[in-house]
């Protein structure tokens, strides 16, 4: 794991020019290795996958501080890249938001996304959200603000106003959201190419565009995100997609034929699981301190 001041170094670069990084989701830390070792900058510890993968529940809100925290420590122990934090509504009001941040931050956290729904939250691109005031909210990103104890710290604030109140709404509220202190603002779920090119003009700070395969907003492309003024775009849950997706196939290929033998191609070998998990290094560990 990177040395936390190098951690914060490292994402606060996000607060220049947009750059359109793209960021994909891991709910664990094998996940994350692998988008470390494929040469993305930053991980995105995906709330929505954590409760699909360690619950095998939707994203309704049912996943505790304390199990995503143990998530975070875990993935920001097995990678050196930066690690984003999706930490819900903060789990309840701004005295939880304040234990929280706490906890993320000593858990490895180099930024925290938090977001303006009721508690319980759902899924940005489920129906039926409820949002809170917007005056709560910008109580609950001014404790944010005041837990870090490192100052490079970014805090991104989500909105899931569209849905609820509008877009007009939910850019008014994205623009309180960094009066208060938010270093970064997400409006989710925008339906269209036009929405898409309104968020990052009426903003003056890094924006986050949240890709969802078979979710309510389209995918342009890195390159057109980067051109409307996007920072990040997220990709919280397509390792997760394409692993539950290969392992229906290859599970069901099993039961039909008894064997892996027509599925062979779609299963890493054995020496690349072990690579990916860093075996050799240890191995040196064990020999090191071998009696």
């Amino acid at each position: 794991m990177r040395a936390a001041h190098e951690q914060f170094q490292a994402i606060e670069g996000l607060a220049g020019a947009p750059c359109g990084r793209t960021v994909p989701g891991a709910a664990n830390a094998l996940f994350a290795r692998v988008i470390e070792d494929l040469g993305f900058e930053t991980v995105y510890v995906t709330g929505a996958g954590i409760a699909n993968m360690l619950l095998g529940a939707p994203d309704i809100g049912l996943t505790t501080m304390t199990e995503v925290s143990e998530t975070v420590a875990a993935i920001a122990d097995a990678v050196s890249v930066p690690v984003i934090v999706d930490a819900d509504t903060g789990y309840g009001n701004a005295l939880n938001m304040l234990r929280t941040v706490r906890a993320f931050e000593r858990a490895g956290a180099a930024g925290i996304q938090i977001e303006d729904q009721v508690f319980p939250k759902k899924c940005g691109h489920f129906a039926g959200k409820h949002v809170i005031a917007t005056e709560e909210m910008v109580q609950k990103i001014k404790a944010a603000v005041d837990a870090r104890h490192d100052q490079s710290l970014q805090i991104i604030a989500r909105t899931d106003a569209r849905a609820v109140e509008g877009l007009d709404r939910a850019l008014e509220r994205a623009q309180a959201y960094v009066a208060a202190g938010a270093d970064v603002t997400f409006v989710e779920a925008p339906t269209g190419l036009e929405e898409l090119a309104r968020i990052p003009k009426a903003l003056a700070v890094p924006q986050v565009a949240n890709i969802v395969f078979g979710g309510k907003t389209p995918d342009p492309g890195r390159e057109m995100l980067a051109e409307l003024g996007f920072s990040i775009v997220l990709y919280a849950n397509a390792a997760l997609q394409a692993a539950l997706k290969a392992s229906y196939d290859v599970l069901s290929a099993l039961k039909t034929e008894g064997s892996l033998k027509s599925v062979g191609d779609r299963l890493a070998s054995f020496e690349e699981r072990q690579r990916v998990v860093a075996k050799d290094v240890w191995d040196a560990r064990e020999a090191r301190y071998r009696v």
